[in-house]
C-alpha cells in the first residue's frame, strides 16, 4: 500500500512560496508543488493564469461567505476536490472543457459525504 504513496517525487510535496497580489494587496501562499501545478491546470481551463485564478476564487469566496479565513487551506482543499471530482467523473479529465462551461448544479448533485466536505465520525 505504502508504495503508491511513496514513490511520489519528492519535488511534488517540497513547498514553494509565491508572492501574489490580490487587489493590490501582496500577500504570500504557500503550498505544495503538486498543489501549485494543479492550481495551474484549473486556471489554464478556463483560459486563467494562477494569480487571476487565485483572485477569482478569492472574491468568489469573499462573497458566497463574507470571509476568507486560512486561504492556503481552501486552495489545497480545492485543488484535492477538482482532482475528486474528476475521479469521479463530474469534472471531465479533457483539460481543454473549461470548468465555467460546467453546470454546478449537476456537478455537485448527490454527491458522496467525503466530497460535500462533511466531516463523518471517526
Amino acid at each position: 500500500m505504502c508504495e503508491i504513496f511513496i514513490s511520489a517525487s519528492p519535488e511534488s510535496y517540497e513547498s514553494r512560496t509565491r508572492s501574489v497580489r490580490l487587489h493590490g494587496v501582496v500577500t504570500s501562499l504557500r503550498l505544495e508543488n503538486l498543489y501549485w501545478d494543479v492550481l495551474a491546470e484549473i486556471g489554464e481551463r478556463d483560459g486563467m493564469t494562477v494569480t487571476h485564478l487565485l483572485e477569482r476564487l478569492y472574491d468568489e469566496l469573499v462573497a458566497s461567505r463574507g470571509e476568507v479565513g486560512n486561504f492556503a487551506s481552501f486552495l489545497r482543499v480545492s485543488a484535492l476536490r477538482y482532482m475528486a471530482l474528476q475521479a469521479h467523473r463530474r469534472i471531465p479529465t479533457d483539460v481543454t472543457v473549461p470548468i465555467r462551461s460546467l453546470d454546478a448544479r449537476a456537478v455537485l448533485a448527490d454527491l458522496p459525504q467525503m466530497l460535500k466536505g462533511e466531516r463523518t465520525a471517526a
